[in-house]
């Protein structure tokens, strides 16, 4: 067991960073010491970057984890989720069908 006491750490959010953004679109790069994330806000024809996070390959691991233990509470408590298809190429975003 290990002497270290839990340090309890404060968060500060400011109210632009808590309301959120939306994202539509994930582009992910690497190289060998991190991962990028680039989430993103795409309505054709243009699109936005609305955060870039930069982690370590072994916490981008430890957040994949956490992702998947959180998704599979949410499928137990509200039924599955159906995967979205993915976009063909040239075709994100609204359509024009008028």
């Amino acid at each position: 067991m290990s002497n270290q006491k839990q340090q309890k750490i404060n968060i500060k959010f400011s109210d632009e960073k808590l309301s959120g953004q939306y994202s539509n679109a994930m582009q992910i790069l690497h190289t060998k010491e991190e991962f990028a994330l680039d989430f993103l806000n795409i309505l054709p024809p243009t699109g936005v970057l609305n955060s870039r996070i930069i982690v370590s390959p072994g916490h981008l691991k430890r957040m994949l984890g956490a992702i998947k233990e959180n998704l599979d509470k949410y499928e137990s408590q509200f039924g599955k989720i159906q995967e979205s298809k993915s976009p063909q190429p040239g075709k994100i975003g609204f359509e024009d069908r008028g």
